[in-house]
């Protein structure tokens, strides 16, 4: 079937929980780690769309709300086998619909970005995945008055409000599932909660995120902790391109193995601080 064809024939739907399991294998088709679980969350985080061709389902796209003006945009796939076809511009162009104005932001592959950049999406920054089986790491310093505990739905108020300000946006049901599916760690100082980490599974193994702390002392306390907990399992971080968390992270044996760019079309989220968010709960979640 020709590209023409291809663009006039696929029908887009609203996804669904039930899509799940078919979207995984559609991930692995373009080398996604994504699982079944994986994409369970997404889909009940957020809202997007399936490409159909009879009744294959040959392209995705989600998006997530973050209040009134902003939302992220992510799980884009077009089968190898229908790509160059359009169905790219037309997913993105649902998605704009459904996100009824907000300003969108994503993590665009190699892939992706001359589309994104076509639709208006300019660059922000960077992001580095970092992957691999944990190694030996050292006890985690903390710093003067600083406690570590295990973080309990009854947490997810504060927490809410520390990474509202690491991120400027109200992620509060994102923090909920990620808590739900894993467990959290949060640090204490003078009896009040001053950071976090998450811990879920995820693909090949586990991902440590977010991160928010008000320092990069706190920061490193928490990943630490996170780390030392799983040596010998696969763990996956995502930071900034030239976080400063990268020692941390190559010294507990992962490794760089990918960078996507950040970009935006519309405004930026504007943190409050003083914390800020060190490492993402998703590529595609933020």
């Amino acid at each position: 079937m020709g590209d023409t064809l291809i663009r006039e024939a696929a029908v887009l739907r609203d996804i669904a929980p039930a899509d799940a399991a078919t979207c995984a294998g559609l991930a692995r088709a373009v080398s996604w780690p994504h699982r079944a679980e994986d994409w369970e969350m997404a889909i009940g985080l957020g809202r997007g769309v399936v490409a159909t061709l009879g009744e294959e389902v040959v392209a995705t796209a989600l998006w997530w709300p973050y209040g009134a003006h902003h939302a992220t945009l992510g799980m884009i796939i077009v089968s190898p086998e229908h790509q160059g076809g359009g169905l790219g511009r037309r997913l993105m162009q649902a998605l704009f619909a459904q996100a009824e104005g907000r300003s969108l932001l994503l993590n665009a592959t190699v892939a992706g970005q001359p589309l994104y950049e076509k639709l208006g999406f300019v660059l922000c920054g960077a992001i580095r995945q970092y992957q691999g089986a944990v190694g030996a790491v050292a006890e985690p310093i903390l710093s003067e008055g600083a406690v570590l505990r295990p973080a309990t739905l009854a947490d997810l108020p504060v927490l809410t409000q520390l990474d509202a300000a690491a991120t400027g946006l109200p992620r509060g049901p994102l923090l909920r599932a990620v808590l739900s599916a894993g467990e959290g760690t949060v640090l204490m100082r003078d009896g009040e909660a001053a950071g976090f980490s998450m811990v879920r599974r995820f693909g090949r193994g586990l991902v440590i995120g977010p991160v928010v702390a008000a320092d990069l002392a706190d920061a490193q306390a928490l990943l630490a902790h996170g780390l030392q907990a799983r040596q010998g399992q696969f763990v996956r971080v995502d930071v900034e391109d030239g976080s400063p968390l990268v020692d941390l992270l190559i010294g507990s044996g992962l490794k760089s193995v990918d960078r996507v760019n950040s970009m935006v079309r519309g405004t930026l989220p504007t943190p409050t601080g003083p914390v800020r968010r060190y490492t993402l709960a998703s590529q595609a979640l933020g």
